[in-house]
């Protein structure tokens, strides 16, 4: 698996002033060259995990092999709304009132 692919590229250009565009940031000089900085390091990362061989390795789920204890389904407290709703401004049949924000 340590074959060059069409899509691995030796040092990709990053726009990041598109990028941050794109995300509606406004970076300064100086936080676009440490964004480019990190992004090219996370990209060479990959490029290195994507060069490892891995055949024969056998795909996790999860890194650890344990399984997660579930808790029995069932009801262990009950709600006492008109407990909850005390200190509410405006309610109504169990409902929470709120002023309309729509016409």
């Amino acid at each position: 698996m340590t074959e060059t692919k069409e899509t691995d590229r030796k040092d990709p250009e990053i726009d990041i002033r598109h990028l941050s565009n794109l995300a509606k940031l406004k970076l300064t000089d100086a936080e676009a060259g440490a964004v480019a900085a990190d992004l090219a390091r996370i990209i060479a990362m990959v490029d290195e995990m994507r060069s490892m061989d891995t055949d024969g390795v056998t795909p996790l789920a999860h890194p650890l092999d344990s399984h997660a204890r579930l808790r029995p389904d069932a009801i262990t407290e009950t709600v006492d709304r008109d407990l909850y709703q005390r200190g509410a401004p405006a309610t109504r049949d169990g409902l929470y009132l709120v002023p309309r924000v729509v016409e």
